[in-house]
């Protein structure tokens, strides 16, 4: 079956959000440049995915305006294609010329997705959820997704692997295989 690699919102945007913290970045961006590398050696399509805000406010980092939607500076390599959304699923990001990520990869007969990106629980789990609804296989790769704290409602903090363990849970056989990035194309 013909895989595509999504790399979702691995951007410079984050990096002026307040809640953002470098701790698992360096292991995070090392395993989505092995993904990248290793997809990009046996002819496995590379998506990358930017969220974009429609407005044209340079004081929000989410925006054209800003000129941090672009990819983390430590991140090396040559898309496939280019996918721009504003919303959390990547399924219905565009490419400039406005065809979206599923008539993408429908064109190409691609049947599983490998999720990769920011944030774990967000963006890459909402995504992966359509992707499963729409289909498609999904390879969830958790050590090749990144989050940050986060607070219950009443006002327990969260860690980012206590995130990371629900979302593995959450769609574990229900919307995905999850694997690791050393297992992730095996």
């Amino acid at each position: 079956m013909k895989q595509a690699l999504i790399v979702v919102d691995v951007q410079e945007s984050f990096r002026s959000r307040p809640y953002f913290r470098a701790d698992g970045l360096p292991v995070f961006l090392r395993n989505v440049q092995s993904l990248i590398d290793r997809c990009a050696a046996r002819g496995i399509a590379v998506v990358q995915v930017f969220h974009c805000e429609p407005d044209e406010n340079p004081q929000n980092p989410f925006t054209r305006a800003s000129g941090q939607v672009r990819a983390m500076a430590e991140l090396a390599f040559k898309p496939d294609v280019v996918i721009y959304k504003h919303v959390h699923s990547a399924l219905f990001g565009t490419t400039e010329a406005g065809t979206t990520l599923e008539s993408w990869l429908r064109a190409r007969g691609i049947g599983e997705v490998l999720i990769s990106g920011i944030r774990t629980e967000q963006c890459c789990e909402t995504t992966a959820r359509h992707a499963s609804d729409l289909g498609f296989q999904v390879r969830y790769v958790s050590d090749a997704t990144l989050t940050f704290p986060m607070h219950t409602r009443t006002g327990r903090e969260v860690s980012p692997a206590e995130i990371i363990e629900r979302t593995e849970m959450v769609l574990e056989g229900r919307f995905a295989q999850v694997v690791c990035t050393a297992d992730a194309l095996a």
